[in-house]
């Protein structure tokens, strides 16, 4: 027997007892598509999740192909992957050249999006466990953002839906944005997240919101936003993260987690926006209410002085008439009383006018005598009385000599008389000689 021969019997056998089909329970270890068809390799791993107990080809012709393909992604907004799970209806065939393998004639997305589910709800539970899941959610969204953190693709679409969006803005300006590069697709989206939300924590500018852009790209590729780890990072993150990633079917974990979520990232953008134009509107109205407040109350202020300077004006002529009768009555008193005084005074004066005339008399005298006797006094002391009376001066050099001792033999002095002057030279001195008492 030939092996053709054997695989042959192989197949008729397989063919006879395997008739009908059936509906199976796979993970997609492999999908690759070539010349339009899709062939894909089923796995079932053990229950430890240590190693794979089955494994099987299959294959999904083009024509058929191109209806579940649109049929999947319709209904789960993804298309097929490596590592989902899926529920298949296939006929089992067996080839003499290339074996065993499954035609794959139909799939249900009603499943695969269950295990999607039940795999999210797995992930929720154990932030919730870890006391995380909110912790994100309640972090206040600033009143004003201004500072914007994008973590996404410079290629990206959605990075430049919302870029255009902010430039449209009233006051595109007052942004102030920085892109953190990260990888949207492909097998390096959790990790490329999570490195740019690093980079923005360490960042010395202070954001005031993180902003996750996708949009575009293939659905299949939203599986790395339903990573435990990547939801840990976004969970505990200590900015408000705004996520963007563009699907509007589903929400992805990280969605799930987010302080915001919005469809699109022009949604991001307009969320964004309309915080700004919210808090524009709140001044706003509060500068109106405040001017239209400060107007009635000037306008109440105003009403309640002039009432109040209503009754005062006839009590205020009132007392301005007292006061100025009082006034003139305290002048003609005060005219009065310097009448009387002036006329006091001048019978004070007229009755001591002549005492004082008498008083001042008496004191000239006085003052006139003591002059006398001052004047005779001088008189007497006068050098001229003096020389009259037999005295003399004698001067030497001019100057007035008056004693022995400073005069030398020799010396010529001059003695002044009452009547002429007299040159006289020295020639004794006794210095001790006394004047005699009988002088």
């Amino acid at each position: 027997m030939t092996l053709y021969e054997l695989n042959n019997m192989v197949r008729s056998l397989i063919d006879s007892s395997f008739t009908r089909l059936y509906w199976v329970r796979a993970e997609l270890s492999e999908v690759r598509q070539n010349r339009g068809h899709c062939y894909l390799e089923f796995v079932q791993k053990s229950p430890s999740g240590d190693g794979l107990i089955a494994k099987a080809r299959g294959q999904i012709w083009a024509l058929r192909w191109l209806m579940l393909r649109e049929a999947f992604m319709r209904i789960s907004g993804q298309s097929l992957s490596s590592g989902m799970n899926v529920l298949v209806q296939v006929q089992v065939q067996f080839h003499e050249l290339y074996g065993y393998s499954l035609n794959v004639l139909d799939i249900d997305p009603s499943y695969t999006l269950g295990d999607i589910a039940r795999k999210r709800r797995a992930i929720l539970k154990q932030l919730e466990e870890e006391g995380i899941l909110t912790m994100n959610k309640e972090l206040p969204v600033p009143r004003v953002i201004r500072r914007i953190a994008v973590i996404s693709s410079s290629t990206a679409a959605g990075y430049g839906d919302f870029m255009s969006q902010i430039r449209n803005a009233p006051c595109p300006e007052a942004y102030e944005i920085k892109l953190f590069e990260a990888s949207m697709q492909g097998a390096a989206v959790e990790d490329s997240i999570i490195s740019a939300l690093n980079a923005v924590a360490l960042d010395p500018m202070p954001w005031d919101v993180v902003v996750i852009l996708r949009g575009g790209g293939a659905a299949s590729d939203l599986t790395a936003f339903d990573s435990l780890n990547l939801a840990e990072n976004v969970a505990q993150f200590p900015l408000p993260v705004i996520t963007g990633i563009g699907h509007e079917r589903d929400d992805t974990v990280i969605d799930l987690i987010a302080n915001t979520r919005v469809k699109t990232p022009t949604a991001a953008a307009e969320f964004i926006i309309h915080i700004q134009e919210n808090e524009l509107n709140l001044l706003t109205s509060l500068s109106d209410k405040l001017a239209v407040t400060v107007s009635a109350r000037m306008k109440y202020e105003n009403e309640r002085l002039r009432a109040l300077i209503s009754p005062m004006a006839p009590l205020c002529n009132l007392f301005y008439t007292r006061e100025k009768a009082r006034l003139e009555r305290l002048a003609q008193r005060i005219v009065r009383s310097s009448v009387q005084t002036l006329a006091s005074a001048e019978a004070v004066l007229t009755a001591v006018a002549p005492r004082l005339k008498q008083a001042t008399g008496r004191m000239l005298d006085a003052e006139d005598h003591k002059l006398q006797l001052a004047e005779q006094k001088i008189s007497d002391a006068s050098p001229e009385r003096l020389l009259r009376l037999g005295y003399s001066i004698t001067l030497v050099d001019g100057h007035a000599v008056r004693s022995a001792s400073g005069l030398r033999p020799g010396q010529v002095i001059t003695t002044v008389l009452a009547s002429g002057t007299v040159e006289s030279e020295i020639r004794n001195i006794d210095a001790d000689s006394k004047i005699s008492d009988d002088l």
